[in-house]
């Protein structure tokens, strides 16, 4: 009877110690829910699924905004079942047609403790897709950018192609000698630097920057993860920005040929831990936006080769 007694014991922990990790897990889905505020899945269309501001992607045709469509143009496109969860976006070749999202609600850029994290699957062999000259598969801008450039970089001249993250507030905080960018080391640059990250065209790799407490003097910092893992933080620099809030703007694609998928903005910096269960949930963003805010079944994609010029 004690043995008995013993086992049901166990048994009855270990059925509560799961019940307690998958409420948590439940819990943590919720709060992400809450923070996010901008997705664009690629399944159907360049536009976001889901914003609390304007879910329409842009590009500027002269000097007027223009409502993005897949007949825009003959070099990006919705490629349906090629991406990590669904469709993707596909970049055929460097091309002068940057998409964007604007408007409050997407960045919700303020002027002091701004905070936020844009999150990316991506798909390219940098070495062999890119042409020559940076890449920025992501930007955030405000204009003038000397008064403020956020963006993803993958170098020009070394190789294998490095990969940045960087925060430059207002051009005299990060260079006040004005010396040309590809001139800077490292030391001198707001950036984290991988020296060879894993990008290649056989599979996807999640890519996460986070912002926080921007506009508050020398107290802000950037983090960059690659793979849900952290690979360096930008700190001890003046942050302070000189954007209105209505100019700023998410570009995507900024000479960038390759597969790009579930682009997500949240209005805080996740924690190290959100961002390893962004990289692990089953179906992506679609997960967090359930309804009942669990995480879905396994959803299979069988992704077929996509031919890149």
């Amino acid at each position: 009877m004690i043995f008995h007694t013993s086992l049901a014991i166990k048994a009855l922990s270990f059925i509560c110690l799961l019940s307690l990790k998958q409420t948590s897990l439940f819990a943590d889905i919720r709060t992400l829910r809450e923070a996010l505020t901008h997705h664009a899945p690629f399944d159907e269309s360049m536009d976001a699924a889901y914003s609390r501001g304007d879910r329409k992607a842009y590009i500027f045709k002269g000097h007027q905004a223009v409502q993005l469509t897949i007949d825009v143009n003959d070099v990006i496109k919705v490629v349906a079942d090629c991406g990590k969860f669904g469709g993707a976006l596909l970049f055929l070749k460097k091309n002068p047609f940057q998409p964007y999202f604007r408007g409050p609600g997407v960045l919700n850029y303020t002027n002091s403790e701004w905070s936020g994290t844009v999150s990316i699957w991506l798909r390219l062999t940098p070495d062999v897709d890119l042409q020559p000259g940076y890449c920025d598969p992501i930007q955030i801008v405000g204009g003038n950018n000397r008064k403020g450039y956020i963006f993803l970089e993958w170098s020009k001249d070394e190789t294998p192609r490095e990969f940045r993250y960087a925060v430059r507030p207002l051009f005299e905080n990060w260079n006040p000698h004005n010396k040309a960018w590809s001139e800077m080391t490292d030391p001198e640059r707001p950036i984290v630097n991988v020296k060879r990250a894993p990008f290649l065209r056989s599979k996807w790799t999640h890519t996460v920057f986070t912002f926080s407490h921007l506009n508050s003097g020398q107290a802000g910092s950037g983090k960059l993860y690659i793979n849900g893992e952290l690979q360096g933080t930008i700190s001890g620099w003046d942050f302070t920005f000189g954007w209105q809030a209505e100019n700023v703007l998410l570009v995507l694609g900024a000479a960038y040929v390759g597969l790009m998928d579930d682009l997500a903005v949240f209005d805080r910096a996740l924690t190290s831990a959100e961002i390893k269960q962004l990289f692990e949930l089953a179906n992506g963003i679609e997960s967090i936006l359930a309804d009942s805010g669990k995480v879905d079944s396994v959803r299979v994609i069988s992704v077929p080769e996509v031919q890149i010029p």
